[in-house]
């Protein structure tokens, strides 16, 4: 069962992007001056109190199955959004910001450091090429932890409520342009789906940067990949 083999190595680092995604979102809200995920215990890399059982473990692994059938393995998810009242920010519209731009600079460090990690395997199989096997697993993790991250960055920027590109452009529009705007958000995901199957164009237009970067990663990385850690991901 490869498709499953290739989920376990999958699913953690998603986890861990999700919670590393809203983690940042919590501390720096605490940082602005807004408890509330603090009070929830928000304000930790403990994956437990962000994991949304539905969207972060069911319908991810669901997803996995379903399309790996139809010989296109790929997943979506999400993990609990974290609870803000930016009122309480010293700064109401740089808190706003600050808080809502946090979790896609945060992915798209991510993404950075796993192709930091890539290459340091790359270099530590060189000097023990005993672990070369485990180690060439472990570079096939990382490039998943480039992608996901690059996605989930360039994703979260789409100004669609609930977002966290919403957040940036609400605050660029006319306040009476702004209010109707964020009216939005009432309807939870119903637009966010909408876009994703009716429009997919415009998806396509937003994940551009990040197929873009991971092409720009994947020529610089090409010369350290691990045996065939590199032809099998491209496959």
């Amino acid at each position: 069962m490869p498709d499953l083999r290739e989920f376990v190595l999958v699913a953690p680092v998603l986890l861990f992007s999700f919670v590393a995604h809203e983690y940042a979102h919590a501390r720096t809200a605490l940082w602005q001056g807004d408890d509330t995920a603090y009070l929830l215990g928000r304000v930790t890399l403990n994956p437990l109190p962000h994991i949304d059982p539905w969207m972060t473990i069911l319908f991810p692994a669901i997803l996995w199955m379903l399309s790996s059938a139809a010989g296109m393995p790929f997943t979506f998810g999400g993990a609990k959004p974290v609870p803000v009242v930016p009122r309480k920010y010293r700064k109401y519209v740089q808190g706003d910001l600050i808080v809502s731009s946090a979790g896609v600079i945060t992915n798209l460090l991510l993404a950075l450091v796993c192709s930091a990690i890539f290459v340091a395997l790359s270099l530590l199989a060189g000097v023990a090429p005993g672990l070369s096997d485990g180690l060439a697993i472990l570079q096939r993790m990382m490039m998943w932890g480039i992608w996901l991250n690059l996605v989930l960055c360039f994703f979260n920027l789409m100004p669609i409520p609930p977002l966290d590109g919403s957040h940036l452009l609400y605050h660029a529009l006319p306040p009476a342009w702004g209010a109707r705007y964020r009216a939005i958000g009432q309807f939870g995901y119903l637009p966010l789906m909408a876009v994703l199957l009716l429009l997919r164009p415009v998806t396509q237009f937003f994940l551009a940067p990040a197929f873009w970067g991971m092409t720009l990663l994947f020529r610089l990385l090409q010369g350290y990949g691990i045996g065939t850690t590199w032809n099998s991901f491209q496959g």
